[in-house]
């Protein structure tokens, strides 16, 4: 009986460190829109910074690649499915930053707790309890507040919105199968999301020709090599701060607890770009927090 209830206290308490690492995550993701807008100034359009980034992030750990090989190997068709979704997700996130506002863009993002919750009740016999319940209309309900309220969730107007509709989704699949092979190294799942990542980036802008991103001088491309791994130093321990805990927490909880993304993008698209950050942007963030707070401190579902 002790020893069951150690087990229980050790797994709540590693739980808790994910949820809060994941919020950390969150926040790094909240503030990636500056590098990205900053490629872009360089001449990198369209979902050129993306394939750079991710590019540079796979050389920095391509020593993993040499030392893991062999268990990527022996699990390659789950890896694939988790990096295609997870790294779809941030690929087509990434792109729509440049395609639509700030905050549209997040917004139609995280709709993710919602795809995820239901995917944790479809397919993980998830109960939809009071405490997800509750963070889920608090974080919505912040969303609708922070993206001007009274008009209820948008319809994508344009291709970023759209982009960023389908990054959601493909998060929500991708954390789904994160979770499922929750024994997986998090290296393996780093480089399945950077690899996945390459290649849907890649081919964004062979199907999206000059609507994302066109063609540019390889020049262009290898000028920016630098400010490239630069970024990449930078997402690394993002990722594992993102993947991490997604190994250990639902789909749904991850969906929600990742709206810390939304608090930082906001606050610093008002800081850094002059975008509003006035009374309706402190409430939906005040909401926004409250969702994360229940999720983490509610009932464990």
């Amino acid at each position: 009986m002790i020893h069951r209830t150690a087990i229980a206290a050790l797994n709540s308490a590693s739980n808790t460190t994910a949820s809060l690492a994941l919020m950390l995550g969150g926040a790094l993701w909240g503030v990636i829109w500056i590098p990205i807008r900053a490629l872009e100034a360089q001449g990198l359009p369209g979902a050129w910074p993306g394939l750079l980034i991710y590019a540079a992030t796979l050389v920095v750990l391509s020593p993993l690649i040499a030392l893991r090989w062999r268990p990527i190997w022996a699990r390659f068709g789950a890896l694939a499915f988790c990096g295609l979704g997870t790294g779809a997700a941030f690929s087509l996130y990434a792109t729509s930053l440049l395609l639509t506002d700030v905050v549209h863009s997040i917004l139609l993002f995280y709709l993710t707790p919602v795809w995820g919750t239901l995917l944790g009740i479809a397919l993980l016999g998830e109960r939809l309890t009071l405490p997800r319940l509750a963070s889920l209309c608090l974080g919505i309900g912040g969303l609708a507040v922070v993206l001007g309220g009274g008009s209820g969730l948008p319809l994508p107007r344009n291709l970023g919105d759209w982009l960023a509709l389908g990054a959601g989704l493909a998060w929500a699949v991708g954390s789904f199968g994160v979770y499922r092979m929750k024994n997986a190294a998090v290296s393996d799942q780093i480089l399945a999301f950077m690899v996945g990542a390459l290649l849907v980036t890649g081919a964004t802008l062979f199907l999206g020709g000059d609507a994302l991103g066109g063609t540019i001088a390889p020049a262009v491309f290898l000028g920016n090599a630098g400010w490239g791994l630069l970024i990449a130093f930078y997402v690394a321990p993002m990722l594992v701060l993102t993947l991490w805990p997604a190994t250990r927490l639902t789909p749904g909880r991850v969906g929600v607890l990742l709206m810390t993304d939304v608090i930082a993008a906001v606050a610093s698209a008002a800081w850094l770009a002059g975008e509003p950050f006035g009374a309706r942007e402190v409430l939906g963030s005040a909401l926004m927090i409250s969702a994360a707070l229940v999720e983490v401190l509610g009932k464990r579902v």
